[in-house]
């Protein structure tokens, strides 16, 4: 299914209680789907996110990042990232972009290097934070997606994850960003491949 286009504008309820404009009406908004709040390997991809926050700013985007998981779970998770967070744990804006669950988001291979990474980073950082979830909120299978929205809600770009890592990185969403051209643009779409 794909993504609303163009996606109508909303406030979101963030997880500090602020209002969050989508798309925002200044900037280019990146909306991101994560996992499960405490997800090893989605802190591993936002931690490459905030490190690399100051670019990502200067290149006129927004970070908004989701996770279907209630707000007071994602409170546990959330102190040290800077980013624009929404508690969607009914999943109305997963299924609203058409973000999915899938076996293949542990399944596939390829995302097993970094799961390995992942939890290996988390234990070592484990006095610093709290345990991932032993049972996390809306299970293990949900996949990442990423959108590139003008702030006229249009969709420039769009990728829905093959398996647990397979997101955007921060070069690549830069590249995205520096490349559009205007909203009439072809919309790139990455879909997974099975």
């Amino acid at each position: 299914m794909p993504p609303p286009n163009p996606v109508p504008t909303r406030a979101l309820a963030g997880l500090t209680g602020e209002s969050i404009p989508v798309p925002d009406p200044t900037l280019l908004t990146h909306l991101q789907f994560r996992r499960f709040a405490g997800c090893p390997v989605c802190n591993l991809h936002l931690r490459s996110v905030v490190t690399r926050e100051a670019e990502i700013r200067a290149a006129g985007i927004r970070e908004v990042v989701v996770f279907h998981s209630r707000p007071e779970e994602l409170r546990k998770y959330a102190a040290g990232l800077p980013l624009d967070l929404i508690a969607d744990p009914e999943r109305e804006l997963y299924r609203e972009f058409g973000v999915e669950s899938g076996a293949r988001a542990l399944l596939d291979p390829r995302g097993w290097t970094t799961i390995a990474r992942a939890v290996g980073t988390e234990l070592a950082g484990r006095g610093e934070r709290p345990a991932p979830p032993a049972r996390p909120e809306g299970g293990r299978l949900g996949l990442p997606a990423d959108f590139l929205i003008h702030p006229d809600g249009t969709v420039l770009a769009a990728k829905y994850g093959a398996h647990v890592d397979d997101q955007w990185s921060v070069d690549e969403l830069l590249s995205l960003a520096a490349h559009r051209v205007t909203p009439a643009a072809p919309i790139p779409t990455i879909t997974p491949e099975d």
